[in-house]
């Protein structure tokens, strides 16, 4: 268990290094118009690679989870013990925080580092980057996560095709990303939501329940669903 638990910590804090890294050091790098900011698109590639990259590293110590959603959707999938999700969620939020404190040791390095600015929270209202509502913001988050495990839980399915699932997990997670970064910044993920929020304070801590509620919601029910639909008679 503490191999595993050790493997989770560290994939949570590379995703939220990498993910989180790349929102706040790369996508707006230089300014408007400047063509080394990678953008929505490079951040939604970094999150992607940060997944596929870790599940071919600790997949099979962990399964690599890096997410508590991701647990609980594989609980209600019936993959995965309901003992264990307990110590998996606290690993991954560590790590997770671990790799925002890194983070914000290198932000702050620059002149003019504000991380009042968001730090990469996740938002609704007027802290969604398209000023999106919060129901808007709950639907979204539920529908995004809900696709996210559905995917996992196919891909990593005994009948599908073995060793693609990496590619297949953290491709998903990058068109995520690139449908709903203008929504909330996208979470699908409540240790990746803790983490920056926890730096940033104020209003990114006040918003912190829905982006641990709907990725929750919408885990379950995917996992509920992918039993029914993948069931053999």
């Amino acid at each position: 268990m503490m191999r595993k638990l050790t493997a989770e910590f560290i994939g949570t804090a590379w995703l939220v290094l990498g993910g989180c890294g790349s929102a706040v050091l790369a996508a707006n790098f230089g300014g408007v118009g400047n063509p080394l900011g990678i953008a929505f698109v490079g951040v939604s590639l970094a999150f992607g690679l940060t997944v596929l990259t870790m599940a071919f590293a600790i997949g099979h110590i962990s399964g690599c989870h890096l997410n508590p959603a991701v647990s609980v959707g594989l609980w209600a999938g019936g993959r995965f013990p309901a003992a264990e999700l307990p110590p998996y969620i606290i690993a991954q939020v560590l790590g997770g925080i671990v790799g925002a404190g890194i983070l914000y040791l290198i932000a702050s390095g620059a002149a003019g580092f504000d991380v009042g600015a968001g730090f990469a929270s996740n938002g609704y209202g007027e802290h969604s980057p398209g000023g999106y509502s919060m129901l808007a913001a709950l639907v979204c988050e539920i529908v995004m996560t809900f696709a996210f495990l559905f995917v996992i839980l196919g891909a990593t399915d005994r009948r599908a095709p073995a060793g693609f699932a990496p590619i297949a997990i953290g491709l998903c997670l990058t068109l995520i990303h690139l449908i709903s970064i203008p929504v909330t910044n996208t979470s699908v993920n409540p240790a990746r939501s803790t983490a920056p929020a926890l730096f940033a304070g104020g209003w990114a801590l006040a918003q912190l329940w829905l982006f641990w509620v709907a990725p929750i919601v919408g885990a379950l029910i995917a996992g509920f669903v992918y039993r029914t639909v993948a069931e053999e008679h």
